[in-house]
This record gives C-alpha cells, structure tokens and sequence, in this order.
C-alpha cells in the first residue's frame, strides 16, 4: 500500500526523504518519506515499535539517518546537533518528559527563553521584560500559574505534561514534535490539552503527535500517517485511514498468516 498523494496545509516545513535507520539487524525506519505541512494537527500511528519515535529522532538530531534526507523549510538539517535543530523553530517532547526535576515550574520554563548560560542576557531590560511576560502567559496558557513555585518532581503527574508543553510553547517553537503527549491524562487534563494544541494551531503552530489512543487520534487529527515495521503504509485524512480494515488489522495485532 503506497501513501496517498493527496496534502493537505499550507508549505512543508519539515521533509524528510528516504530515512532509514537499523539497530544491529533490525531496520527501525525503512526509506521512510514523510512531510509535516504547516497549519495542521499530522498523528503517527502503527503498532508498538512501527519506528514512529526513531522517526522523530532522526528528523529532530538525536539520531543520524543511515541514509536519506531531512530539510526544515527547504534547507537540509542532516547532522545539525539536536539543540541547532530546537533553535531553528522544531519543538519536542518525550515521553520520559526530560523536566529538570528539581527546578520549579517557572524555572523550567525560563530555560527555554534564554539563549545561552552567561549570568547576563543580551538586550537589556526591554529583552528582560519580554521574557517575564512570555514565561506569565506560558504559565497563564497551560494552567500552571498557581504551580509556579513548585518543583517539578513535586507535580502530579497531568502537571507534569502540561509543564512539558509549556516549555516547547515558552520556546516560540513553529513545530511541535509531541511524543505521546495525552498518555495518563484524566478526562479535564485531556480536554484542557485538546483546547491548547488546537488554540495553538489557530495562532499558527503546526503540530505532530505520536498517539495510540484511537479516540485521541479521531478527535485531534487533520491528517495521519501509518507506519509499520519501519515503512509508512498510507497517509491521509483519518477517516479514511481509520476505516481501512488492512491498517486495522495491523494496528490490532491481526496480520495475515
């Protein structure tokens, strides 16, 4: 099953092109083609190790393709180091989180707003006061203001979560590159965590998950893309890919003999 030619959104951001990756004799990607276009909500599905996070990986410079190519707005980001990639505008979460525990909400999310380690930030106070009030209105945005004080491993656990978006929106990033992002949530963190992603979109963020949750995935997504085994199987607008009685059978552990 080849993917669908049909697009929909505005410019590809990111473009990734014949990738592949194998750990030892087990191809994780296999020559995977795969575009994220601006203004919508794109899910990779497949079943547990279809290579759906050694995708981000490799499109993000945690992990460096055997072969093929990856392009943000046209120009190639191959073996750029991952920290190069976040600062072009390419936001990612893990599903491990990676919050500095021991730091408190605000102070998580101040890291991302500045540029470098040195006690002084460029910019004087103008730059000092644009910062301030971009951490208050990230705070403000994931509901994290009266947490603000509180370290992160002292955070339940939806708190969690929701600091990790924080710290990708406090980053300005025009991507986002979430990595099971809803996983745990209960029913209010889950209906908070739709209205931001989609609040997000609306003021122009272009946003992919990795999900498999199917009720998640019908409810968030514009587009999806199926992988299995490292390939991507089909693409395109989730009803039709969640219709498809192969892909399903697939995706629920019912292959073919």
């Amino acid at each position: 099953m080849s993917p669908a030619a049909d697009s929909i959104g505005g410019e590809v951001l990111l473009q990734a092109t014949d990738v592949a990756k194998t750990f030892g004799g087990l191809k994780a990607v296999d020559n995977v083609t795969f575009a994220l276009r601006a203004g919508i909500i794109t899910t990779l599905v497949g079943p547990n190790g279809a290579g759906k996070t050694t995708l981000f990986n490799l499109m993000t410079g945690h992990l460096v393709p055997d072969q093929g190519e990856v392009l943000w707005l046209g120009k190639s980001i191959l073996r750029l180091p991952h920290w190069k990639i976040a600062r072009l505008g390419i936001g990612r979460s893990f599903q491990d989180l990676k919050l500095f525990a021991n730091m408190t909400v605000e102070e998580n999310v101040e890291t991302v707003t500045e540029r470098g380690s040195w006690l002084w930030q460029p910019g004087g106070p103008s730059a000092r006061t644009a910062r301030k009030e971009k951490v208050e209105a990230t705070l403000a945005a994931t509901g994290l203001v009266d947490k603000r004080h509180d370290r992160a491993v002292d955070l339940a656990y939806a708190e969690r979560k929701f600091l990790s978006l924080a710290r990708i929106l406090a980053s300005g990033a025009r991507l986002w590159l979430l990595d099971e992002p809803a996983s745990g949530l209960d029913p209010g963190s889950y209906e908070r965590f739709l209205s931001l992603l989609r609040k997000q979109v609306r003021e122009g963020v272009t946003i992919c998950i990795i999900e498999h949750n199917l009720d998640i995935v019908q409810g968030i997504s514009d587009r999806i893309a199926f992988l299995d085994q490292g390939r991507l199987l089909a693409e395109g607008d989730p009803k039709t890919i969640l219709s498809d009685p192969a892909l399903a059978a697939i995706y629920f552990g019912e292959r073919a003999a």
